[in-house]
């Protein structure tokens, strides 16, 4: 009785939704479920309240179409569409009968749009911030989005108070105005950065590494005191390699906290470091399971000597290298492996490199992407192997280092993933192409010329063939010059580079001499790398010399040797260059050896051989603190082959380089106040760089106290030319000088003090030039 009690309701109810849904409200039709079965069909669209856009885009965002039963989720989905779009400010659709009925309110127009406050960002910075647009559609979300974009983009420029607000204004047209107020406030500083921990390593020198940068005087002018979070990690893991090539191979950052004063709105960055123990290297040995792999010929490759502090950049080298020579001696496949043997007691490791056969794999494919301006073969030629070849991982890490050091690329990324085998590799390099062209004008300076202007135009990347092309014109107070210069680094797709040099130089009377000239001539030129660390280059060139006397202001007539040369001398030369390196950084070297050799012979009007060489030694005396001291010589012979003697426009002309605290041209044999040169000279200096610890690192600024001395020789030159200057044929001075490693490169401003020299010389306190190898 029960159970027929329940039924008899229930089927009442089923009856009554059946006959009566049709009837229902349509949410309380949906409520039920009933709708899906008795929901209207669309047979008409209508469209109203849109003014700029048209009925059919309106249409094309709907999820119904005619034919279909309008449900209630139907229409829901496309008033979401609808709104998404976002060109409408309201949405609302209903059915009529069977007539799907839109009324939607447009968006408005954006008119223009304006900042105001600014000062940091320029307003077309800004506008690409922002994705409110003039005649673009206006939302309160995307305007609300675009002002934190700009917040965000002022947070990492270091204004952290930074406030922007919008503001709205509707023209006659109903168009919108948008204008974004921005109050920067004051951009937050870096008050300190301090170390805790380090024990062995200085402030100063750890200071130096870091992306991150204290505040300083000049911190207005160069940015680079600005705090990122992001930055933090980056310098610690720059902490920890610096440790890791300076002994600590257990060395770690524990924390890098950076604490924000709101009342000085600058921050305080501390570092905490765990040294761990300083370790040297001990034992070091090669094994190879490889048949016919000579290991003694790896030998050369190895940077870890025994005794040296501990350094992972050189194991990693020394294995790299070591990898590179097995596959030249046809054991492509070869891996290095270094296996450390810790020596706790001793403080060291004894290291034995591995080489065994690594994977038999082979280059399918190399894909180039990104390239849009460079061509494939640039790229590509930059690798040692090509498709086919066996795959090295060693010459792929060094593929990837020389697409970046061409410099015609912001960004340079090489991925492997397996190709269609399991013996077969894909690489896929990706690049990202940036401005390789340049041209402007600005000063320039040179002990031998003194003060002056250039206008130059460069090309590094000539037609996307990788080629260096370059147009320039100088000139300083009393002479010209024009120079044309082209240089293809990969000739014939070789490892060699080609190029070719014209110019053509003009010196009034009065200038240097008392004479002046005007030089045309041109040089052909070819180089290409020896053995590790050893290149070669090759030269030939033509050289014709116009003399000219009494052009000047104040005309003296030229001196015999001068005149003696009838107006004119062509001279053809050609000769070779040999440069040697072997230092740990070409532009800041604090280790190691780099040597020069040049030899040519001068013929026509000329019987000559010159021969300069030069080296430089290294050795860091406290590395942990920056202090680097080296030992410079030169020395240099010129060989009249006739039997004659060398005419003074061929001789070596002293300057600064050769010893401090003498002018150019002012020291020397002279012929009354015309500087003769020298046929043959021998210097060495002595020098010791240091960090100024008062100076913050971000200023590139270091010391160097000096020591130069010199003997010149006039053998080779018709005595009876030399009227004063070499009654005392050595030189000697001391100094101090200052180094920047200036936007321009790197400078030096030498403070010299005399102790020997002729009567005749011309000396000089103070002299800027360019810091060089040698």
């Amino acid at each position: 009785m029960m159970a027929r009690a329940k039924l008899i309701p229930s089927l009442i109810l089923g009856l009554m939704l059946v006959l009566g849904g049709p009837l229902m409200p349509a949410q309380l039709s949906g409520l039920l479920g009933v709708q899906a079965a008795y929901a209207a069909t669309v047979n008409s669209i209508s469209v109203t309240g849109n003014e700029r856009v048209d009925d059919s885009t309106v249409i094309s965002f709907l999820a119904l179409r005619k034919g279909q039963n309008a449900t209630s989720a139907k229409i829901d989905e496309s008033i979401d569409a609808l709104y998404q779009s976002g060109l409408f400010a309201t949405v609302n659709i209903s059915m009529s009968g069977n007539t799907l009925r839109i009324v939607v309110k447009e968006n408005p127009i954006v008119s223009s749009v304006l900042f105001e406050g600014n000062k940091k960002f320029s307003d077309a910075k800004l506008s690409d911030m922002v994705e409110v647009s003039s005649r673009g559609v206006y939302t309160d979300a995307a305007v609300a989005q675009d002002a934190r974009n700009i917040e965000l983009a002022y947070d990492q420029a270091g204004f952290n108070s930074v406030a922007v607000t919008s503001r709205t204004e509707i023209s006659d047209n109903s168009r919108i105005k948008v204008t974004f107020i921005i109050n920067e406030g004051d951009r937050a500083s870096i008050a300190r950065i301090s170390f805790t921990g380090n024990s062995s390593i200085g402030d100063g020198q750890l200071k130096a590494i870091l992306r991150t940068n204290e505040s300083h005087l000049l911190s207005w002018l160069f940015r680079d005191d600005v705090y990122d979070e992001d930055k933090l990690d980056v310098d610690s893991e720059l902490v920890r390699l610096y440790y890791a090539d300076r002994g600590f191979p257990d060395a770690q950052v524990l924390s890098a906290v950076a604490e924000f004063d709101a009342d000085r709105n600058a921050y305080f960055i501390n570092f905490t470091i765990d040294e761990g123990e300083r370790y040297t290297f001990g034992m070091i040995d090669i094994e190879t399971s490889i048949s016919g792999l000579d290991a003694g010929a790896l030998k050369s490759t190895i940077r870890t000597d025994e005794g040296r502090r501990y350094s992972l950049t050189n194991l990693q080298r020394t294995a790299s290298d070591m990898s590179r020579d097995a596959a030249r001696q046809g054991f492509s496949f070869a891996e290095v492996r270094p296996r450390l043997d810790r020596d706790v007691e001793a403080k060291r490791f004894n290291v034995t490199y591995l080489v065994d056969e690594g994977a038999r794999l082979y280059v399918e494919r190399i894909n180039v992407f990104g390239n849009t301006r460079t061509r494939d073969f640039v790229i590509r030629r930059e690798f040692e192997f090509a498709e086919g070849d066996p795959f090295n991982r060693t010459f792929l890490a060094a593929g990837r280092e020389a697409l970046q050091a061409l410099g015609f690329f912001a960004r340079v990324q090489v991925n492997v993933e397996q190709g269609s085998s399991a013996d077969r590799v894909v690489i896929n390099v990706v690049v990202e192409e940036k401005s390789t062209g340049s041209w402007g004008g600005g000063a320039s300076y040179s002990p031998q010329t003194g003060f002056g202007v250039e206008l130059s135009l460069e090309e590094r990347n000539f037609l996307g063939k990788g080629q260096n092309l370059k147009l320039a014109v100088g000139g300083t107070f009393g002479s010209r010059t024009y120079d044309f210069s082209f240089t293809e680094p990969k000739f014939m797709g070789l490892d060699i580079s080609a190029g070719i040099d014209l110019y053509n130089r003009k010196v009034d009377e009065g200038k240097f001499y008392n004479y002046g000239t005007d030089s045309t001539g041109f040089q052909v030129r070819v180089g290409a790398p020896v053995v590790d660390n050893l290149s070669a280059s090759l030269f030939a060139g033509f050289d014709q010399t116009t003399y000219t006397d009494g052009t000047g202001a104040n005309p003296v007539d030229a001196p015999a040797y001068i005149t003696s040369l009838g107006g004119s001398v062509n001279k053809a030369f050609v000769g070779y260059t040999l440069n040697y390196a072997d230092v740990d950084s070409q532009s800041s070297p604090s280790e190691g050896f780099a040597a020069n050799l040049t030899q040519q012979y001068v013929g026509i009007d000329h019987n000559l051989l010159k021969t300069e060489v030069k080296g430089r030694y290294y050795i860091p005396v406290l590395p942990d603190f920056g202090v680097v001291a080296s030992i410079k010589g030169q020395a240099g012979m010129i060989n009249e082959l006739g039997g004659g003697t060398v005419n003074p426009t061929e001789t070596f002309v002293p300057g600064p380089q050769l010893i401090r605290g003498f002018k150019a041209r002012g020291y020397g044999p002279k012929n009354g106040t015309n500087a003769l040169g020298v046929s043959e000279y021998v210097a060495v200096s002595a020098e010791m760089t240091f960090p100024i610890p008062v100076v913050p690192e971000a200023y590139g600024l270091s010391g160097a106290v000096w020591a130069d001395a010199a003997y010149l020789g006039a053998s080779g030159l018709d005595g009876t030319l030399i009227t004063s200057g070499n009654g005392t044929q050595t030189r000697t001075s001391i100094g101090a000088s200052i180094l920047w490693d200036s936007p321009l490169g790197p400078l030096r401003g030498d403070f010299a003090h005399v102790i020997d020299k002729d009567v005749a010389d011309d000396t000089q306190v103070f002299a800027l030039t360019i810091q060089t190898l040698f």
